[in-house]
């Protein structure tokens, strides 16, 4: 028999939200009164209102699915927040929250890394190629340049972007960083992307171990 042991189940859906609820609450210990309340309110105001129209019961019921989606709706947007507090300073910060990018961008961490920890991570998608810093304003304007002319060798015309990822001036914070990525020009088609790709599998270095978090799947934080 085979002594590999085998692979564990994918989290279900409940366990996911359940640690998500479990890192934003420590984040933030008063995200379950804040929820609560915001609950009360919607809930209460639906209910006053029924009590006014004397239908309290017609009004209940419309009421309490508009006080679930408030709630819901208030908690993904203080989860993202956490999930982004849980990374933020962290070695390979951009390469985790660039990682939850949708399907269809390609994502390389550390493509390029210096002595003081300055990176460089590569995504490939429709826009062609970006490159993304990871480093002080003073340092991530040279570090991009010499990746961008060391990947203009195996990428001809197709278009190269360079994106600055941090805090300093002129620079993309963290939570912003996917939806400017995503908002890049279409340039290329899907075969041409794969392409690309496979050119660039020359230049693919080992990747750089990422903090984990609950990011969202998606673009624009949140996007589940």
């Amino acid at each position: 028999m085979s002594s590999t042991a085998p692979a564990p189940a994918p989290q279900g859906r409940i366990a996911q939200i359940r640690e998500t609820y479990r890192i934003t609450r420590k984040a933030d210990p008063r995200t379950p009164w804040i929820l609560l309340g915001v609950f009360v309110a919607v809930f209460g105001a639906f209910l006053a209102l029924g009590f006014i129209t004397k239908s309290p019961w017609f009004w209940g019921i419309i009421g309490l699915p508009f006080a679930v989606l408030a709630v819901t709706f208030l908690f993904t947007q203080r989860a993202t927040k956490a999930a982004y507090a849980s990374v933020e300073g962290q070695v390979g910060a951009a390469a985790s929250v660039l990682s939850a990018l949708r399907k269809g961008w390609y994502v390389t961490p550390a493509v390029a890394m210096t002595k003081n920890q300055d990176f460089v991570h590569r995504v490939v998608g429709r826009c062609g190629v970006a490159l993304v810093s990871e480093a002080p304003p003073s340092r991530a304007g040279a570090l991009l340049a010499n990746e961008r002319k060391r990947h203009a060798r195996f990428l001809g015309e197709t278009p190269i972007y360079e994106i600055q990822a941090g805090d300093g001036e002129g620079q993309v914070p963290l939570r912003k960083l996917q939806r400017t990525v995503m908002n890049l020009p279409r340039n290329l088609k899907p075969a041409e992307v794969a392409a690309v790709r496979k050119r660039l599998d020359a230049l693919t270095a080992t990747p750089l171990p990422i903090p984990k978090g609950p990011l969202p799947k998606g673009a624009r934080m949140p996007r589940g």
